[in-house]
Formats: structure tokens, C-alpha cells, sequence
């Protein structure tokens, strides 16, 4: 009997003991760092990107392009309205001061092992759903397991090490991961926007609707006419004003409505700014924002006119190649046709010296390679040197560049060894391969303002002998023929953040080649890419991160997949002058939502509008 106690009490003491220990790996917190610890701490009361002077209120119109035929938009079928996001929330939200970190939104607190293998959300007593019902776990299992099933593919790429989402209890949720090296996951399952269980349910998901939703968001949809406008009204209600009771959101949300005005293309849409239709406009042509605003309103100071700069990763702005067309496949033809555009004509001649040639997929950040590998890196290349361009050990790579003046000889000189080393030949004036077929294609267009753009490339190719026709189409056809990969070559943006992980996947996987609606639209299908997102993924800590994707970059650029393009370190905006702004700017987006209306100014302008 004494042996038998004796053995009890060694068993229960040793079940305790690792009780503790699992006990003691477990973290609880309000917010979870990628890399580091959150910049606030649990007592914050908010950002220091706002203002205590914000106040709520105001109607501003803003502006949209094309039309809409969907308020979903989480599947792959229509395209939504503009600013339908601000009706949803997700469980945890990011700050823009911050490379990645999550604070509580829906979810009042987050508790995660050190191995990073689970992650559990308590969700906050006060959140409700527009409609009054309070927001359980039930919704959030729900929405995981309808956007994998039924959701726009990304939703599998982003989320595929999740094994699964368990209900623990109404306000507690947990999910379970496949692994324990994909560290990034407790922090983008939080990204996950949560849908109401009890509006969706019994609706068909995966259809086009135009039936007006329920969020959890602090914005409502007041109105709308079908495909040219939408309204959305602040709700004074909503659940989080109350008592300031999420930080991460105080002095945001400030605007009393938002209208989204539609217009067919860009130049009618900068016009109705012009003349007041519209209250704020971000000018994306460079040639418009220096020559496009000598108007009175201007020089009044009733529109402001102003540069802000950011610290955003500026990503790859690029001729992409579908190298699922056979006329791509070979890396000699895509590097080539790189040759033919004259980055530093464009720049001066059309561009009044705005921009910067992009020599990265990661530009305007720590994660852009340059120079020769480090050591750091050619351990991650190193094992794949076989199957790696062989440049990418002794190069440096850059682009093309030329002196501006518009004749480009010698470049197109290059182009042509490389096109005759990739089998092509010029006969009468015409690029043929061995069976007589002629290099022709199409580059696909959804903005007139890039025509202008893309005529002197073309002309360049032409030169080669090549035959490259230009087509520009509507928005919705657009999107139709990016989703099924159904071009050959089109202007594209690859848009990155400050902490690359998961949707590398569906950006550069083999996997995501063959999947409609995926971003792998250029149709890679590499190993070695392959391994460098995994190896992001796991990433052991910010130093590795910042390592990786600067292999990952190399290998991208060397591959010749995209021509690229060019970029601006800063926001170039308009506004009527109704707005304030706080004195400090997040680092890393506009901020729009922490600005406010100023009524006085409001009135002032409306007046001087009118009487115009």
C-alpha cells in the first residue's frame, strides 16, 4: 500500500510539473508581435498616430472606377463594392507604426504556446453584429470553414497550415495548426474577417448579392444605386465607441458618411474632383500631378495639394510575362524583351522625373536585395546552385538603363543575341521560330492613362520584329481575364508588406499556378522558389526573415519573370480643404481613417463650390 501511495504521489507530481511547464510556455496578451514585442503595451489608450481633437461627423464623397455587382467580397464571383470592408472586422487588427504586429479587435486577448502551434481568442463581451446579436465562437468557426470551402482561394493559400478552428466556448475560439514552424500563423488567423453565422447560413455563399449585409463594423450601408454608388453611414452605436473600449480603434472611423461615386475611367473621375464632386483624390499619374492642377481652386488653397511620404514596401509594378504562353517560357526571351523599355525616355519625357526605376520585388524596404549575396543568404542558395542562374553568385543584378535619349541601339542589340540564342530569327522584318510562326502578342490594359506608356515599348519591340498589339478593356472583363490567366502579357502590381509570409504562397508557388484567382498570375512553377516561401514562413526570427526574402528576391528578379516598372516613396493626394490631419503620420499607410471633418471648413467649401 506505502508503495502504491509512494507511486501515486510520484505521478501526480510529475503530471503537475508538466502541467507547469506547459503552464509556463503559454502566453496571454492583448496583442502578439511577429518578431519582438508589440510596440503598446495592454494599458494603452491609443495609437500615436491620432488625434485627441478628432471629431466624428461630416459627409465626404469619394470614387471608384468601373462598377460593382457584389457586397461580398470574399469569393472569387463578381466585383464588390468600394469600401464594403468598413463594415467587417476581423478578430485582431494591425497598427501602422509596426513591421507586424496584431492588436485585439473583436478579440479582447490572445493566448499562444511558444512553439507558436495553436493560438486561442477570447472574444470581447461588448461585440455585436449590426443587427443587435452578439458574436460567438459559432460565427468564427463558421466563417473559417466557409471561406476554405467556398471562399476566393486565397484563403487556402493564406490559411493551409491550419488544421482546424474548435469551438471552445461562445466566446472563445481556438485554432489548431498542421505544424509548428509556420510562426506567422498566430499572428494572419487573426486577419481573418468574422461573418455573421446566422445572415449567411441559410444564403448561397458562393453567388453575387446585392442584398444589403451585416457587419460588425462601425459603418452601415445607408444606400446605394446598383453598380454607380454606395453610401455607407457611421453607426453612433457601434460597439466599440463605447467607453473607447478597443485602443487600436480610438480616433479612427471619423467620417459621419462616405459616398462612393463610380465613374467609367480615371480622366472623367479626376474632372468631377475638379470640379467638387468629390472631396478627396489620389493622383496616381505623375504627368497629371504636374501639369493637371493650374486651376484656380488650386491656387485658392480650396484644394490642397500635398506629397506625404511613407515607408511602405513598394513592391514589383511590372510588365508581367504569362509564362504559360510558349513564346515566354524560355528566361532568353523574357530578359530580351527587357531591353526594349526605355525606363529613363519614359521617366523624363512622360513622367517629368517622378520616379525611381523598382530594382526589387521588395523595393523601398530592408528587404530588397542588392549587391552580392551575404553569407546568410548563399546559405539558403547555396544548396540549389544547380538549378539557380548562375548570376545570381557573381552579379549584381540591375536593370537595363540607357541615356535617355529615345535610341536605344545598342540594347536592342542585346535583345536580339538573346532572342537568336532562344531560337528566334528575323526574316523580312518579322521575328519567326523554327516552324515559321511570328513572335506576336497581346499586352492587356485596364487603364487608357497606361497607353501612352505602353505605344514607345511597343514600338521598341517592333524594332526586334516582334508584333505586340495593345488592348484596353473594362474593369470586370479585366479582373475575368487575370483570374483565369487569360493574357499574355499586362501591366501588374505585386504588392508586398514589411512582413512577407504566407501569401508568398499564392504571389509565386507552384501550386498557385494552376489556381484560378490566385496572384501567381505569371504561372511560376519553381522548386527553389518553393522551398525560399517555406523557409520564409518558418523564418526563426527578423534577422532570417529580412535574409530570406532577399533570396527569394534574387532568385525572382534573375528568373526574368516581369519587365520592371517604377515607383514613388509617397502619397500624392488632393483634398478640398475640409480635413484635418494629426500631427504624426503612421509610417506605413495614409492614415485616411484618422483624418476628420472640420465643419467650419466643411461650409466654407461647400459654399465656394456652390457659388462656382
Amino acid at each position: 500500500i506505502n508503495h502504491m501511495k509512494t507511486l501515486l504521489t510520484a505521478i501526480t507530481v510529475f503530471i503537475l510539473l508538466i502541467a507547469q511547464n506547459l503552464l509556463a510556455k503559454t502566453n496571454i496578451s492583448h496583442a502578439i508581435a511577429m518578431h519582438g514585442e508589440p510596440k503598446y503595451d495592454q494599458n494603452f489608450i491609443s495609437v500615436e498616430y491620432v488625434s485627441n481633437n478628432a471629431e466624428k461627423g461630416g459627409n465626404i464623397v469619394r470614387s471608384a472606377i468601373g462598377t460593382y455587382d457584389t457586397f461580398n467580397p470574399f469569393t472569387l464571383k463578381g466585383t464588390s463594392a468600394a469600401g464594403i470592408g468598413l463594415l467587417y472586422e476581423s478578430l485582431t487588427v494591425g497598427s501602422s507604426d509596426e513591421a507586424f504586429t496584431e492588436y485585439g479587435l473583436l478579440a479582447k486577448s490572445i493566448e499562444w504556446p511558444d512553439d507558436r502551434s495553436w493560438v486561442t481568442f477570447t472574444l470581447r463581451d461588448e461585440a455585436k453584429w449590426h443587427d443587435g446579436k452578439k458574436i460567438t465562437s459559432d460565427d468564427v468557426v463558421w466563417t473559417f470553414n466557409t471561406l476554405m470551402e467556398k471562399g476566393h482561394p486565397f484563403y487556402k493559400y493564406y490559411y493551409g497550415d491550419v488544421s482546424e478552428v474548435i469551438k471552445i466556448t461562445e466566446n472563445k475560439v481556438k485554432f489548431e495548426f498542421s505544424t509548428n514552424t509556420n510562426k506567422e500563423l498566430v499572428l494572419i488567423v487573426g486577419q481573418l474577417p468574422v461573418l455573421p453565422k446566422h445572415y449567411w447560413e441559410n444564403k448561397n455563399f458562393e453567388e453575387t448579392t446585392l442584398d444589403v449585409p451585416i457587419g460588425s463594423g462601425p459603418y452601415k450601408v445607408k444606400s446605394f444605386d446598383a453598380g454607380r454608388s454606395i453610401t455607407y453611414e457611421l453607426d453612433m452605436d457601434y460597439w466599440g465607441f463605447e467607453n473607447n473600449i478597443v485602443p487600436i480603434k480610438v480616433g479612427k472611423d471619423n467620417m459621419g458618411s462616405i459616398r462612393y461615386d463610380y465613374y467609367k475611367d480615371r480622366g472623367v473621375e479626376r474632372e468631377a474632383f475638379k470640379s467638387g464632386e468629390i472631396d478627396f483624390f489620389s493622383e496616381n499619374t505623375s504627368k497629371e500631378w504636374a501639369t493637371g492642377y493650374d486651376i484656380d481652386a488650386v491656387t485658392e488653397g480650396l484644394i490642397k495639394k500635398e506629397l506625404i511620404p511613407h515607408e511602405n514596401p513598394q513592391g514589383m509594378q511590372a510588365f508581367a510575362f504569362n509564362t504559360r504562353k510558349d513564346i515566354f517560357a524560355d528566361k532568353r526571351v523574357r530578359k530580351a524583351l527587357s531591353f526594349a523599355f526605355d525606363f529613363e525616355w519614359t521617366n523624363k519625357n512622360l513622367f517629368y522625373g517622378a520616379y525611381k526605376r523598382t530594382d526589387s520585388f521588395f523595393e523601398n524596404s530592408e528587404l530588397a536585395s542588392s549587391g552580392l549575396p551575404s553569407q546568410a543568404e548563399l546559405a539558403y542558395l547555396n544548396p540549389y546552385i544547380d538549378q539557380l542562374p548562375k548570376e545570381i553568385f557573381n552579379e549584381e543584378y540591375s536593370n537595363p538603363k540607357t541615356d535617355g535619349s529615345g535610341f536605344i541601339r545598342n540594347e536592342l542589340q542585346e535583345a536580339t543575341k538573346l532572342l537568336q540564342e532562344a531560337g528566334w530569327k528575323l526574316r523580312d522584318g518579322k521575328l519567326e521560330n523554327s516552324n515559321g510562326e511570328p513572335f506576336e502578342f497581346e499586352i492587356l490594359l485596364v487603364s487608357p492613362a497606361f497607353e501612352r506608356i505602353v505605344l514607345p515599348f511597343i514600338d521598341n519591340l517592333e524594332k526586334l520584329g516582334i508584333n505586340a498589339s495593345l488592348r484596353t478593356i473594362d474593369s470586370s472583363q479585366y479582373q475575368k481575364r487575370i483570374e483565369s490567366f487569360d493574357f499574355d502579357m499586362v501591366v501588374f502590381t505585386f504588392s508586398q508588406s514589411l512582413s512577407p509570409g504566407n501569401e508568398q504562397r499564392n504571389f509565386w508557388s507552384s501550386g498557385a499556378a494552376d489556381t484560378n484567382g490566385s496572384r501567381n498570375i505569371i504561372g511560376i512553377k519553381n522548386n527553389v522558389i518553393d522551398l525560399l516561401i517555406e523557409n520564409l514562413i518558418n523564418a526563426k526570427d527578423r534577422e532570417d526573415l529580412i535574409t530570406i526574402s532577399r533570396a527569394l528576391d534574387r532568385v525572382l528578379l534573375w528568373n526574368y519573370y516581369v519587365i520592371p516598372q517604377w515607383h514613388i516613396s509617397a502619397y500624392r493626394v488632393l483634398y478640398w480643404d475640409m480635413f484635418e490631419q494629426p500631427k504624426q503620420k503612421p509610417k506605413y499607410s495614409l492614415g485616411f481613417d484618422t483624418w476628420w471633418v472640420n465643419q467650419n471648413k466643411f461650409n466654407f467649401i461647400n459654399s465656394q463650390r456652390s457659388t462656382n
